[in-house]
């Protein structure tokens, strides 16, 4: 098993997305793999190496996150606390980089509540902001955002299908 994920995304020009095996391992047990599952999701948290986004660590759902069959809330204050716990924790290095939350699909992909939630992110940052959807099966959707700009693409991460491809 690779020990790691990595795709391109051209609002990072020349930069690539890493995501960490262990970043995986955290938020795929979240998957909604049964009709009764909820929504989960959390803050991604990592390291901007120039044109580069490096996800180290995600937070998991807290108490306060509010979780349905279609929808997830999540309650900032507890996420926010273990953001800054680790910046912290690593002399300022590590960033909050995006979000992540699951879908109860196959084939996941952005609903417009999701791309209006992640303008309020992006848009007035100066840095690349990323967003990944979990669906049920082996496939991701994992975005860009920046300036004005929403781009992404569903991938395949190494810790559920074994493969770093992403279906372009």
């Amino acid at each position: 098993m690779p020990d790691e994920f990595v795709t391109e995304n051209s609002l990072l020009g020349a930069g690539k997305v890493l995501v960490e095996q262990q970043v995986w391992e955290t938020i795929i047990p979240f998957r909604q793999a049964h009709s009764a599952a909820t929504e989960a999701g959390g803050i991604l948290l990592g390291y901007r190496r120039g044109a580069h986004l490096h996800v180290v660590d995600a937070t998991f759902p807290q108490p306060g996150d509010r979780r349905s069959r279609f929808r997830f809330t999540r309650a900032k204050q507890s996420h926010q606390h273990i953001a800054l716990q680790r910046w912290k924790e690593t002399s300022g290095t590590v960033d909050y980089l995006g979000e992540w939350h699951t879908h109860p699909e196959s084939m996941p992909s952005p609903s417009s509540l999701d791309t209006a939630e992640w303008r309020k992110i992006y848009e007035p940052r100066a840095v690349p902001m990323l967003f990944v959807i979990l669906g049920w099966s082996s496939h991701v959707w994992v975005g860009v955002g920046c300036g004005s700009r929403l781009e992404g693409t569903n991938c395949s991460p190494p810790a559920v299908a074994r493969t770093n491809a992403c279906d372009r």
